[in-house]
């Protein structure tokens, strides 16, 4: 079972969208049993509050399921627990790494990473820009990329 842990600011934007993005492309390509897939902020601003409507407006109208959730902090043994921890912008990668210390695993990375056209960017945080469309297209475009290594890297 692959483990993925998506990590943004407050956990009611961007991280929660991508967990509940990447389910479904998983359940899409038929694999959804062999992922855990969670997502937590490295902030403790929005611990306990669900998504911001703006995130559940986009992935309703996309077509994407999604469940009332509580936003949590990444904790230093999430390190162990997932096998991917996948922040979304620069701010999120160094707060992280407070948080965790060291990544002797190299578990941890950026979401765009995955893509080729926006390898190291990072994901506008729609909560300062109002827009969800373009955070939603770039994490699918990191999430299929994401699951692409994923999947290549099981087969090897």
């Amino acid at each position: 079972m692959t483990k993925i842990l998506f990590i943004c600011h407050g956990n009611i934007c961007r991280s929660p969208m991508a967990e509940f993005m990447f389910k479904e492309i998983v359940k899409e390509t038929g694999g959804s049993g062999d992922f855990l897939i969670e997502s937590a902020a490295v902030s403790t601003e929005e611990i306990g509050n669900s998504l911001h409507p703006g995130a559940r407006a986009k992935l309703e109208e996309m077509g994407i399921p999604w469940r009332h959730r509580q936003a949590r902090q990444v904790r230093q043994e999430d390190y162990q627990k997932y096998d991917y921890l996948i922040v979304m912008d620069s701010w999120n990668l160094t707060k992280l790494r407070q948080i965790i210390a060291s990544d002797p695993e190299e578990k941890i990375y950026k979401l765009l990473d995955f893509t080729n056209t926006k390898k190291g960017q990072d994901i506008a945080d729609p909560w300062y820009t109002g827009n969800f469309d373009a955070t939603y297209s770039d994490i699918d475009r990191g999430c299929r990329g994401l699951l692409a290594m994923v999947n290549k890297t099981k087969n090897q």
